[in-house]
C-alpha cells in the first residue's frame, strides 16, 4: 500500500491504518482483561464478500460498541474463532470499514475526531441536535456518503439513533437498504452498557461478561419489501421489536431506569 493512497472520502489509508492499530492496541483490553467479551459468528464474518455489506445492530454506548465490532471482525478475518485472544490481527486491519455516527458526536473532540478518521461516515441528524428535538429533511449527501462507503466496504449502523434501548427504528435504513441493496447483517450486542459509560470511553465497571453475536444475512426483496417490512424485520433480527420486552429480565429494566434518574440528576445539578 502506497504512503499516499487515499480511500473514496480522502482519507490517507497508511495513516488510517496506524491510527486503527493504535487504538486498537488501547482499547483491547477493556474487551479481554477488564471486561469478558463472548462473541458467536465469527465464521458469518469470514464468508462476506469485501463490499456491499451493511451490520445493523442495537446500540448500548457511542464508541465502545463500534470499537467492540472493528477488534471481532478483524480478529474473525484473522483466523481467529470467536475470539480477540492475541492482539495481532490488528496489525493489518480491515480498512474497507466504515460506520454511521452524528455528525455533532464526531466533531467534539481531538479524540473524536481521529475517532472519526478511522472510519466514520458523519451524518446530520433528522430528529436531534445538541440535545434538543428538531425536525429537518434528510441531507442527500449523506445518503450518497454511505452508499460510496457501501460500494467501497462494509458499514456498521446502529438504525435506532440512539442508545435508548426498545426505541422505534430509524425509516431512513430501511429506505438505504432498498436503494443500495447490500448483504444485510444483524448484530446483537449486551453488557457494553452496564461496563462503559454513555459515550464508551470509560470503563464503569469491571467483571461484566459483554456479548457481541452475529447472526446470519437477512433475506430481504429489495424491490417488492415495504420499508415497514423491512424494519420489522430488522427490529426482530436485533432484538428490539416491543415484543422483546417481555423478556427482558426485570433486574436489567430496574437497572436501566435507575441509570436514567442519575443521568438526569447530573443534568440538572
Amino acid at each position: 500500500m502506497g504512503l499516499f493512497k487515499k480511500n473514496p472520502f480522502g482519507h490517507n489509508l497508511f495513516l488510517k491504518k496506524w491510527l486503527i492499530r493504535i487504538l486498537g492496541l488501547m482499547s483491547h483490553q477493556r474487551y479481554k482483561r477488564f471486561n469478558k467479551l463472548e462473541i458467536d459468528g465469527s465464521e458469518i464474518i469470514r464468508s462476506l464478500p469485501d463490499t456491499n455489506v451493511l451490520f445493523v445492530s442495537n446500540h448500548q454506548t457511542y464508541f465502545a460498541d463500534v470499537v467492540a465490532m472493528f477488534h471481532v471482525f478483524n480478529a474473525s478475518l484473522s483466523g481467529r474463532e470467536d475470539s480477540i485472544k492475541n492482539v495481532g490481527y490488528i496489525w493489518q486491519p480491515k480498512l474497507n470499514m466504515y460506520y454511521v455516527a452524528a455528525a455533532e458526536t464526531m466533531k467534539k473532540s481531538l479524540l473524536t475526531k481521529i475517532l472519526a478518521y478511522a472510519g466514520s461516515i458523519s451524518v446530520e441528524r433528522t430528529w436531534r441536535s445538541e440535545g434538543k428535538e428538531v425536525n429537518r429533511q434528510v441531507k442527500m449527501s449523506d445518503i450518497s456518503n454511505i452508499g460510496i462507503a457501501l460500494k467501497d466496504g462494509w458499514v456498521i449502523t446502529f438504525p435506532q439513533g440512539t442508545t435508548t434501548p426498545w426505541k422505534p427504528l430509524r425509516k431512513g435504513t430501511a429506505h438505504i437498504i432498498k436503494k443500495f441493496k447490500p448483504i444485510v447483517v444483524p448484530v446483537v450486542i449486551d453488557g457494553f452498557r452496564r461496563s462503559f459509560d454513555k459515550k464508551g470511553l470509560r470503563v464503569k465497571k469491571k467483571g461484566i461478561l459483554q456479548s457481541m453475536v452475529i447472526k446470519e444475512p437477512l433475506e430481504i426483496d429489495y424491490d417488492n419489501e415495504t420499508t415497514e417490512s423491512i424494519i420489522e424485520k430488522l427490529e426482530y433480527a436485533i432484538e428490539q421489536h416491543p415484543s422483546f420486552l417481555k423478556v427482558i429480565p426485570k433486574e436489567e429494566l430496574l437497572a436501566y431506569e435507575e441509570e436514567n434518574k442519575q443521568r438526569r440528576w447530573r443534568k440538572t445539578n
